[in-house]
Parts: structure tokens; C-alpha cells; sequence
């Protein structure tokens, strides 16, 4: 396998351990919430938050460095206008569903519609985001701000108490820019590293062990507290030591992929990574769905198995429709950009030919 074969194969199985950590985290505070009670998914869960959202932006950042000397409208049709479709498209899908459809009032549903244009709605905010990020990098590179210095104010946008503005955007990118512009500046020493780690399998396994138990330590313990649909993770959410757990949890998480994608019976992990955007844009109706039905029936009652259900249900059915319309041909446009969508002059336009899939932007 050649080099950059190998990359893309470890990246997409990085993307395929994401999607699921997304998805179950959903799928048990839906329940958890419902149930009054925490399951088996939630302590999954609560071990992984220090890095399940961070190592999704930074990977979404790596191969930012392809396509950043573009010129603005080529770089904004396939990095701002390509994500910023696909949320619009969903929001409003979201919103109908379960605002217009679920309440009958159509003043509300318009009303969640307008508002989903500055704050972002559902579960959606990590595609708004994406755009956002993607814009912000451009920005910072077009005016030469050196890498380490915007990384560096990017940190201390974490490290501060940036969490209450009243503004979800703001709010949101304090948080995580760092982790997209880490993936970004770093791509070269994060390749690096996993590249080193695959070549050391035995020592690679012994590091993810210790990483393993030390982040499993500093979550459970100072002040730990699991919550249905909350989880306080102890020393873990301490600043800076958060921001660190937050990096090393992100390597670990794409070293653990990188080891993953050696094996031929883990290529299922590829191919849902590759498609995760599908996934993610798409399973929060059906995850809705099975739990509401799954409750009124009545038939189980534990958290845990009724939160296991809900998950695999919601992981599947987005590859389903996937496979449904590649098969039909009907509903392109749930999860490939049209032309119409694209900038004049850009690739996909009506200029050019092919339509833009849904798969994560270069």
C-alpha cells in the first residue's frame, strides 16, 4: 500500500471510531434522559470525552494544507459553501421533522429555521463548524500569521472560561478551534508520529495501555459524577490538563485507527469512516424514532440494552438510505452537492460535470 493509500486507509478508520463515539453518545443521553438512568454506553462515553469531539475536528484538519493556497472561491466552494449546504439542507430536514411534524406549528418550525442560521442546530453545529474553522484558517493564512502563534492564541481561547457568551458559535469555537488548527499546522508530525507507531506495534499497545489507564484515572477521580445526560469528568476537565488529554487523546484515538487498518477484517471501520459525514448528518431521526418506540412498547427496560438498540439502529439506517439511493438514484441531493450549489466557475458547477459528494472535504 502505498503511502498516501495508507494515510487516507487510517484516516477514514479514524473517522469510522468517531462517528461511532458520536453516535453512542447520543444514543445513551436520549435514553439516559428518558430512562432516568445511566447504561453501559454512558461510561464508554464518560472515558472517551476528553477527546471524542476534539480528534473529530483534528482530523477534519489534517489535509486542510492541500487546498489552503487556493484561491478564495475554489477554497470557499469546497470547504465553506460544500459543508454549509449540507447543514442547511439537514437543518431545515431536522427542523420539519421534528418541530413541524412533532408539534404542528409551523410558526415555530420557521421560526427554529431562521434561528438555525446563526446558532447552529442539533447536532448539526459540527458541520456549521467545520465551515466556520475551515473560513477562520484561510483568513489567518492569507494574512501570514504564523502557525505557532495562532495555535498558540487558540489555546488560550480553550484554556479560558469561554463557555456562557450567550452565543453557541462563539462559545463553540473557543472550544475547538485549537483542535481543527492543530490538525492542520501539525499534519506533518502527526503523520509522523502514526507512521512510527505502525512500525512498533508491541511498544505502540503498551503507550495505548498506559494512555488507556492514565486518562481512565484523571476521569473518574476529582470530583467524577455520572448523570444521565451529563457526566462531570473529574480532574479531566481541569484547563490545560483538559487541553493535553484533549491532544494526546486525539493521537492515541488515530494511532489506534492506524493499528486497526493493518487488520483486513476491521475494513468495515474504513468504509464507515469514509462515509461518516453520511452518518452523521442523517441518524438523529431514526435514533429518535427507535427510542420513542422502543419506550412506548415497553418490552425492555434496561438502560443499557434499550441504549445499545438505539445506536445500532441509528449507525445503520443512514448507510441503508445511503445505499438506497445509489442503488435508485433518487434523493442525490441528501448527500451529494448539485450543481446549483457550487460557486460559478469552481469544480461541480454547471460549468464542469460531476456533482460533489457528501465525503469530508480535502
Amino acid at each position: 500500500m502505498s503511502g498516501n493509500a495508507n494515510r487516507l486507509s487510517w484516516v477514514d478508520t479514524a473517522k469510522g471510531l468517531s462517528i461511532i463515539l458520536v453516535v453512542m453518545m447520543h444514543s445513551a443521553y436520549g435514553v439516559g434522559e428518558e430512562t432516568g438512568q445511566a447504561g453501559i454506553l454512558h461510561w464508554i462515553i464518560a472515558w472517551a470525552t476528553p477527546f471524542r469531539m476534539p480528534e473529530f475536528f483534528l482530523i477534519s484538519g489534517l489535509f486542510l494544507s492541500q487546498v489552503i493556497a487556493r484561491d478564495w472561491l475554489k477554497f470557499a466552494d469546497r470547504r465553506i459553501v460544500h459543508y454549509f449546504y449540507f447543514y442547511a439542507l439537514w437543518a431545515v430536514l431536522q427542523i420539519v421533522f421534528k418541530v413541524g411534524l412533532g408539534t404542528g406549528d409551523p410558526l415555530s418550525m420557521l421560526q427554529q429555521i431562521a434561528l438555525a442560521v446563526v446558532d447552529p442546530y442539533g447536532v448539526l453545529w459540527f458541520i456549521y463548524m467545520l465551515a466556520v474553522f475551515s473560513l477562520m484558517t484561510k483568513v489567518l493564512w492569507d494574512l501570514r500569521v504564523n502557525s505557532w502563534v495562532a495555535l498558540g492564541l487558540a489555546a488560550v481561547l480553550q484554556i479560558l472560561p469561554i463557555h456562557d457568551t450567550g452565543s453557541y458559535i462563539v462559545d463553540q469555537f473557543a472550544e475547538y478551534f485549537v483542535y481543527f488548527f492543530a490538525g492542520y499546522a501539525l499534519a506533518p508530525w502527526i503523520f509522523r508520529a502514526v507512521d512510527w507507531a505502525q512500525e512498533r506495534v508491541t511498544l505502540s499497545l503498551g503507550l495505548l495501555a498506559l494512555y488507556a489507564v492514565g486518562n481512565g484515572l484523571l476521569v473518574f477521580t476529582g470530583g467524577f459524577e455520572m448523570q444521565p445526560v451529563h457526566i462531570e469528568t473529574g480532574f479531566a476537565s481541569l484547563p490545560v490538563l483538559h487541553l493535553a488529554l484533549a491532544l494526546a487523546g486525539s493521537l492515541a484515538l488515530c494511532t489506534s485507527a492506524a493499528l486497526l487498518a493493518k487488520l483486513p477484517f476491521m475494513d468495515w471501520l474504513r468504509w464507515l469512516g469514509a462515509h461518516s459525514i453520511v452518518v452523521y448528518l442523517s441518524f438523529s431521526i431514526p435514533m429518535a424514532l427507535t427510542r420513542v418506540v422502543l419506550l412506548k412498547v415497553g418490552i425492555i427496560e434496561d438502560t443499557s440494552i434499550l441504549s445499545v438498540i438505539v445506536m445500532l439502529v441509528a449507525m445503520l439506517s443512514p448507510l441503508v438510505l445511503y445505499w438506497a439511493i445509489e442503488r435508485t438514484g433518487w434523493g442525490k441531493f441528501l448527500f451529494e452537492r448539485p450543481a446549483w450549489a457550487h460557486l460559478p466557475g469552481t469544480p461541480g458547477s454547471r460549468s464542469a460535470v460531476t456533482p460533489t459528494r457528501v465525503a469530508p472535504a480535502e
